[in-house]
């Protein structure tokens, strides 16, 4: 293998323009920050390319890849799309991006900028997966956002658009019970469908998801070094 292995940032996919716009975004300022990397956009869903034909364009060309969900947790999409992508010689996947103190910093952020007070009630607003571990994920950053807003982590009610209870509309509901008004912190990447749920929810104020953000790139590109180690030690046969 000559040079290092070509970045394949894969995303779900979104009919969303400013939803596409903010995952190109995160691409844009990779390879701003790395210009001596190959960096390609991929998707599991809605969008072309493939994640697979990305792979093979990127083994064909270099000889590795290494694919960095641009995901918030394992589930469905990375152990079984992404995984399969993978699945040769040459290529790895890389970690999804949460859950990560970097991700809690841009959400206290976003939280700040969209005018959290004290006495909010507030809720932490996740996609959701039918995957079990993607449970723990969201859990240890509502923990992680309660540490960092210093309030306790009970204070912070999770809410799921798919795949695990409750539903964000529930998770309002329950917020609002103390008569608050409710805060929801979007844990979601970009604008698109789920960010459409969440502002359907019955919250007084909703954040801005994740993306773009420059802190973004960071966190793709540790994950790609972490990932890109182990390609190197891996014989291509």
């Amino acid at each position: 293998m000559s040079g290092a292995p070509v970045l394949v940032g894969c995303s779900h996919g979104t009919d969303n323009r400013r939803g596409r716009e903010a995952i190109h975004a995160i691409l844009a300022d990779v390879a701003a920050a790395r210009p001596d990397l190959d960096v390609r956009e991929a998707f599991v869903d809605v969008q072309q390319p493939e994640v697979a034909d990305v792979v093979a364009g990127a083994l064909a060309d270099a000889g590795a890849a290494v694919v960095v969900p641009l995901l918030l947790s394992v589930g469905f999409h990375v152990k079984v799309d992404i995984a399969a992508a993978v699945d040769v010689p040459g290529a790895a996947a890389a970690l999804p991006l949460g859950p990560d103190d970097t991700l809690v910093d841009i959400l206290a952020d976003r939280l700040a900028a969209a005018g959290l007070r004290d006495d909010d009630a507030l809720v932490l607003a996740a996609a959701g997966s039918s995957d079990p571990a993607a449970v723990p994920a969201v859990e240890a950053m509502a923990a992680g956002l309660a540490a960092r807003l210093g309030r306790p982590r009970d204070a912070v009610v999770i809410g799921y658009g798919a795949g695990a209870t409750p539903r964000v509309p529930e998770a309002v509901a329950l917020a609002r019970a103390g008569g608050r008004r409710v805060v929801v912190a979007s844990y979601l990447l970009a604008h698109g469908y789920f960010h459409d749920r969440v502002l359907e929810a019955g919250a007084d104020v909703v954040s801005a998801p994740l993306a773009p953000d420059a802190r973004l790139a960071e966190l793709v590109l540790r994950r790609y070094d972490e990932a890109a180690v182990e390609v190197a030690a891996t014989p291509t046969g």
